[in-house]
């Protein structure tokens, strides 16, 4: 099974895809989508959803996994982050995927074996669960964190 995994956000949403064989995982590819923070929010969604459907056409992904939001203290952050995040959601439906959502805490301890885990963990521990992958970056990390989180907790 190929699984896509995505770390949503206005200004970096990073994805990750993985292919699950029994128990076995490997690494497909892993990316981040940027947009312009001059630009209309309209257009910067626009750019999400089409560099998101490029993903999705080319690797054909069978399952896909989000990661929830979190609040920010910062309201316009928050709103910024969900309406990212709808593109997100938005896309993988369009593909006819079913899509699950992991809270961020979740996805850490399945990778680390603590919710409380730093990032650098996170990455380190990526690097043992999927070993020669080369980060596209931060974001692309959380993404493949949560594509495994699906790998492994998915019963479907």
């Amino acid at each position: 099974m190929i699984i896509i995994g995505l770390d949503p956000s206005l200004s970096c949403t990073g994805w990750g895809i993985v292919a699950k064989s029994g128990s076995r995982l490997s690494h497909i590819a892993n990316g981040q989508v940027k947009t312009d923070p001059k630009a209309p929010l309209a257009e910067r969604l626009v750019v999400l959803d089409r560099e998101l459907t490029d993903v999705l056409l080319h690797y054909r992904p069978e399952s896909a996994a989000v990661e929830e939001v979190f609040v920010n203290k910062n309201a316009q952050s928050t709103l910024k982050l969900g309406q990212a995040r709808g593109v997100c959601l938005l896309a993988l439906a369009r593909a006819g995927l079913p899509v699950a959502e992991y809270a961020t805490r979740l996805v850490k301890k399945a990778i680390v074996g603590t919710g409380g885990a730093e990032k650098t963990q996170v990455q380190a521990m990526l690097g043992v669960l999927l070993p020669g992958v080369k980060l596209a970056g931060a974001d692309a990390a959380d993404a493949l964190a949560v594509a495994i989180t699906h790998a492994h907790l998915n019963r479907g």
